[in-house]
């Protein structure tokens, strides 16, 4: 049921928020949350009504949270109600080869005990993170929820910022923050142009049961048309990211379930048994995708809506929560400091602390999937000559495994668990 306020803007009335997010999905409320508790008062409008978000059964989509994330999760409140539901990662394999051959000799092993802070991450269900995320959203009193309206226009002044909602009804706040994904509304109605590509690939996405435990290993197999992840869930089952050529990957997810498994079959390998299906399946166009700015006057973007990327590193939402630490420390002590938190100036902060990282991160992807996705001799040989020697120095692989774990960089307070 929507709130009070909800129900005042339902009727047409004109509601004022600090802060308004567009976007329900997993950034939008985390950074709702972050500020929220910084005494912020925040609005968010999702496009989807919250039954649908909130009854949500299983369908085999999953995340994989690194560490620096789950420590952000945890210091918004969000991380206590997913623990139970959370299967740590203690190690990652790669390796390379192709389909129904083996992997190659050379590959790399990222164990969780060389960094001696836990897990490298964990993996959660999307019905249990945003289930999670609805509850302590309308736990916190200064959050107004807004669900089941679209934004249909947007404006801005020196002072404020103005949503208008496809009821009539309008939404004024100090500072527009767009949540709403790859093709971002916000973005677009700010002007705010894109550059990117699309890599000619589908990522398959299912879930898989198995009959041998996976003892909470990750794998990663590259083969020729794109990556195999194979991600462990709780109990014996794990979650797949399955990237094809594109023609490929429409014909496959036209097959039937039994049909389905006898591609994946020998691409999978036998090391945890038999499998089967569990869930439902999906499939996603891979691009790279980033927004030429991430701010505007009296607006940012966080998450896919500033930077989609290639899935290769598991990197995605990860990224997303680090846009929101970063945003929310950058407003929540500009606003101690008295300033306006909708300024420009301040705004700058957050995209200079952000745009970086994302370029290297988004360009790293790039080149590992071109390096990985093709079947040259040469690069093969160097790739796995390349594989072997991080696997054999421990100072590399520590390194790697910090990396994997979100833990390099300039992490925000929240990333390392610690509040604003």
């Amino acid at each position: 049921m929507d709130n009070p306020v909800s129900a005042r803007i339902l009727r047409g009335m004109e509601h004022k928020s600090d802060i308004l997010i567009v976007g329900g999905g997993l950034n939008g409320p985390a950074l709702a949350l972050a500020l929220a508790q910084t005494g912020h008062s925040v609005t968010v409008i999702d496009a989807l009504a919250e039954t649908v978000r909130k009854n949500a059964a299983f369908d085999g989509r999953a995340y994989a949270l690194a560490l620096a994330s789950q420590r952000l999760l945890d210091a918004i409140g969000v991380w206590e109600k997913v623990a139970d539901n959370a299967q740590p990662m203690l190690e990652i394999k790669v390796t390379d080869g192709h389909a129904g051959a083996g992997p190659s000799p050379f590959f790399m092993h990222f164990d969780h005990a060389e960094i001696e802070e836990g897990p490298m991450g964990y993996m959660v269900e999307d019905r249990h993170l945003r289930r999670a995320f609805l509850d302590a959203m309308a736990e916190e009193k200064a959050i107004t929820q807004i669900n089941g309206k679209t934004v249909v226009a947007q404006e801005a002044d020196t002072t404020s910022a103005t949503l208008t909602l496809d009821d009539g009804s309008t939404i004024t706040g100090g500072l527009l923050v767009g949540c709403d994904g790859r093709r971002s509304g916000t973005a677009a109605r700010a002007g705010i142009k894109r550059s990117g590509w699309d890599y000619g690939q589908t990522a398959l996405v299912c879930a898989i049961e198995h009959e041998l435990p996976h003892h909470g290993v990750a794998h990663q197999f590259f083969m020729p048309p794109g990556p195999l992840a194979i991600l462990p869930l709780t109990g014996n089952r794990s979650s797949i990211v399955w990237s094809e050529r594109t023609e490929t990957a429409r014909h496959i997810n036209a097959l039937s379930e039994a049909d389905y498994l006898q591609v994946l079959r020998p691409r999978f390998g036998d090391f945890l048994g038999d499998i089967r299906l569990q869930g439902d399946r999906f499939t996603y166009p891979l691009n790279l995708t980033i927004a030429n700015s991430f701010i505007g006057e009296r607006m940012a973007l966080v998450g896919d809506a500033a930077h989609g990327m290639h899935p290769i590193a598991g990197q995605g939402l990860n990224a997303g929560l680090r846009d929101v630490g970063a945003l929310a420390e950058v407003l929540t002590l500009a606003g101690r400091r008295g300033e306006d938190i909708g300024s420009i100036l301040v705004l700058e902060r957050y995209q200079e602390w952000r745009r970086f990282d994302t370029a290297a991160l988004a360009m790293a992807t790039d080149v590992f999937n071109k390096l990985f996705s093709n079947d040259n001799p040469l690069l093969r040989i160097g790739r796995d000559i390349g594989m072997g020697v991080v696997g054999s120095l421990p100072g590399l692989r520590r390194g790697f495994v910090r990396e994997a774990a979100g833990l390099t960089g300039d992490l925000p307070k929240l990333l390392q668990g610690r509040p604003i």
